[in-house]
């Protein structure tokens, strides 16, 4: 019998982000993370001033079936974390409709069912674990700071991997200068594997374009990060 997984939202868009940034792509976002960054900018998944009153439990046959009626070239499981739901069963029906199936993951659990693409943000609160590091296609890192920069190099060798490491502004610092020129001299310093980053999507707006996405609940912009359960 299959498990219906708990859906925050799911909306056809287009990926915003890394190496395959511009593609249509369907997003199934799903609710819960233990991880709790104090500038999550999907805090509808998790942090209890956000949490809808309601939250749809689909069957993972019916995701699959609405993400290709969507038209969509690729599918994006996303959350919250999604890593923590059991996902065979949903990358099964995915796979048999021949879907591209991606993950977006902090890494710090095991990736369950075999996905094409795999995009791995690590997070302080939470580190990635060996396994899922290792199945990485490409690393995301959230700078907020200059000197994240530093920290994140020094902290995981995403470098020795070999594969591209994406360097993104917090959103609510996408225009500080003093993060953006951190970032601009890092990728003329040190060239591949690193990348200048940024959330395209959020320019263009796409994601509210669908009208099944939910308005964004970003705990940096609504400067609620005060109530952050530790």
């Amino acid at each position: 019998m299959s498990r219906a997984l708990p859906v925050y939202e799911r909306f056809h868009a287009w990926q915003g982000e890394g190496a395959h940034m511009g593609k249509s792509a369907f997003f199934i976002r799903l609710h819960g993370c233990p991880v709790h960054c104090p500038w999550c900018d999907s805090a509808g998944t998790w942090h209890p001033d956000h949490v809808p009153d309601s939250i749809d439990r689909i069957e993972p046959e019916n995701l699959a079936e609405e993400a290709i009626q969507s038209g969509a070239e690729i599918v994006v499981i996303t959350g919250g974390e999604p890593a923590i739901h059991p996902l065979y069963e949903l990358v099964h029906e995915l796979r048999i409709r021949s879907m591209p199936i991606h993950l977006e993951t902090c890494g710090a659990f095991t990736v369950q069912g075999e996905m094409d693409w795999i995009t791995l943000s690590p997070k302080w609160n939470k580190l990635p674990i060996e396994e899922t590091f290792l199945l990485a296609d490409e690393f995301k890192v959230i700078v907020e700071t200059p000197e994240d920069l530093t920290k994140w190099t020094e902290a995981l060798p995403m470098k020795e991997r070999r594969v591209p490491v994406w360097l993104h502004p917090e959103w609510s610092k996408a225009e500080d200068k003093q993060v953006l020129g951190a970032i601009n001299q890092w990728i003329k310093d040190h060239g591949f594997p690193y990348r200048a980053g940024y959330q395209l999507h959020k320019l263009y707006k796409v994601d509210e374009a669908d009208g099944r996405s939910r308005p964004t609940a970003s705990l940096s912009q609504l400067k609620r990060s005060d109530n952050l359960e530790e």
